[in-house]
């Protein structure tokens, strides 16, 4: 991206979030010359995900050298899934590179921002009761911002150790204990086998069986890795071949390739030693319509005499036990919730008001959309990444694109003189309706097994229906035409 000079132009922009999203965002800005901006980040630290998901065995289920910025490569990861360890280190390491530390605003929570469609601002109240004024606001807070907290009835009167996995209790020995863990979606398949190793006992309760298939996982050699460093062309050429290997799986219209993921998920399967558990670890959906997980060690797991899975519902907790329909109470020390984020909320987690005062939530009562889920209709000068619809493949790779889009948008505000953009009602409508037709004919998506991608109104809100390749098409052309504006002169 070629630098400009914007320095005639005195725009203020905030991003919310310092995750993947936000710190590219902030990069790119200040490549572009706009150098007036400032991250706001609730959290002490930068990461977003990766700082907030710290629990045993967290990692990454995309190859690193896609999942990182193509700006930025990084010849020595560790092996091809890093872990949170080292990918937080990677986008700690891009903070100090671009010297971005100026523009943060850590441990300052944005709780709401409202459009003033007089003077053609944002205003935005801190957790902290701060009140300030950006002329652009940029959303970075993506799918994995707002804890999904189960409605089971006791919950709360537990008086034990209990605690989400997305914010795990680090200075809470669980050695010994005998360990409730209600869910088996991706956070669990990853650390259940990891505390596996040394509490007393784990009830994994399980609502539906998910598919996990191995995971290539091998280290690097010392040898790969100097090549790596030694020969930029050598690197270009692995992300490449990641990219059309993932790129040509991720619409889920390929049927040798799921019958090839059916076949190695039912041979991952083959290594649980007891068949009637076997047969409860057995998904009955088709592989794709539930996020895809990768682990070499969840199945095995369960040949431990520790480790039982519990498939009957639970119907209530007390005071030291979880208590399932059968009513069987299992008296535990600690409860661990791996029951994920509340995905289709977005950006209306937040309380944002649009023109005329116009409530996000609202406008997203069906479900959230927006053009190439960057661009809402009457929020003008709102601008998200990894908003509706646009979860597939590698999200960095989807980030980028998104952010280049973006800053063309910017770039065309200051050459322009424009106070305000915002995409026309009818162009989103139409985008909106042909990604749900497009969903519609995605086979796997459409069977029914309680995934997070849907809305209570049915709308899928998360998946991006096409390849990594289209979307960067469709976003690097800068449609004039799909947005009204307001110039300044």
């Amino acid at each position: 991206m070629e630098s400009t000079d914007n320095g005639q132009w005195n725009r203020r922009i905030a991003v919310i979030g310092a995750g993947p999203g936000g710190l590219c965002m902030a990069i790119q800005l200040k490549r572009a010359g706009f150098d007036d901006f400032v991250v706001f980040e609730k959290a002490h630290g930068v990461g977003g995900t990766w700082w907030h998901n710290r629990y045993p065995g967290a990692a990454c289920d995309v190859p690193s050298h896609l999942y990182s910025y193509s700006f930025e490569p990084k010849p020595d990861w560790s092996r091809s899934y890093a872990d949170q360890p080292e990918i937080q280190a990677y986008f700690e390491a891009c903070v100090e590179k671009y010297a971005l530390a100026p523009h943060l605003r850590l441990g300052a929570a944005v709780k709401s921002a409202a459009w003033d469609d007089e003077r053609c601002v944002w205003r935005l109240a801190t957790a902290a009761g701060e009140v300030l004024e950006v002329d652009i606001l940029i959303s970075a807070l993506g799918m994995f911002n707002e804890l999904h907290w189960p409605d089971i009835p006791g919950l709360d009167e537990f008086r034990g150790t209990k605690f989400h996995s997305a914010r795990w209790d680090r200075e809470h020995d669980l050695s010994g204990e005998t360990v409730g863990v209600i869910g088996s979606a991706a956070s669990a398949v990853q650390f259940v086998p990891e505390i596996a190793k040394r509490v007393g006992q784990i009830h994994l309760y399980q609502r539906t069986a998910n598919w996990v298939l191995p995971k290539e996982d091998e280290p690097f050699s010392a040898e790969q890795i100097e090549r790596l460093r030694t020969d930029p062309e050598a690197m270009r050429k692995l992300r490449s071949e990641i990219f059309e290997t993932l790129d040509a799986v991720i619409t889920f219209s390929n049927s040798e390739l799921l019958r090839n993921a059916d076949a190695a998920g039912r041979q991952a399967l083959s290594v649980v030693k007891d068949h009637e558990l076997r047969h409860k670890l057995t998904p009955t959906h088709p592989y794709g319509c539930k996020r895809p997980l990768l682990s070499n060690f969840y199945y095995e797991t369960f040949n431990r005499d520790n480790v039982e899975l519990v498939t009957e519902p639970i119907e209530r907790i007390s005071a030291d036990s979880i208590v399932s329909v059968d009513g069987v109470a299992r008296r535990v020390d600690t409860i661990v919730l791996s029951t994920g984020f509340a995905t289709t909320m977005y950006l209306s987690a937040l309380e944002v008001s649009g023109r005329g005062g116009r409530k996000l939530d609202e406008s997203w009562n069906d479900g959230a959309q927006a053009h190439l889920g960057i661009a809402t209709s009457g929020f003008p000068n709102l601008f998200m990444l990894y908003g509706p619809n646009t979860n597939n493949g590698s999200i960095i790779y989807m980030i980028e694109c998104q952010v280049d889009c973006i800053v063309r948008q910017i770039e065309r505000m200051a050459q322009e003189g424009i106070d305000w953009v915002d995409v026309r009602p009818d162009v989103m409508q139409r985008y909106n309706e042909e990604i749900q037709r497009d969903i519609e004919g995605v086979e796997v998506w459409q069977a029914d097994c309680l995934g997070y991608y849907r809305t209570p109104s049915g709308r899928i809100v998360t998946q991006w229906p096409h390849t990594m390749a289209e979307y960067r098409r469709r976003t690097e052309q800068l449609d004039l035409e799909a947005f009204a504006v307001q110039r300044s002169r």
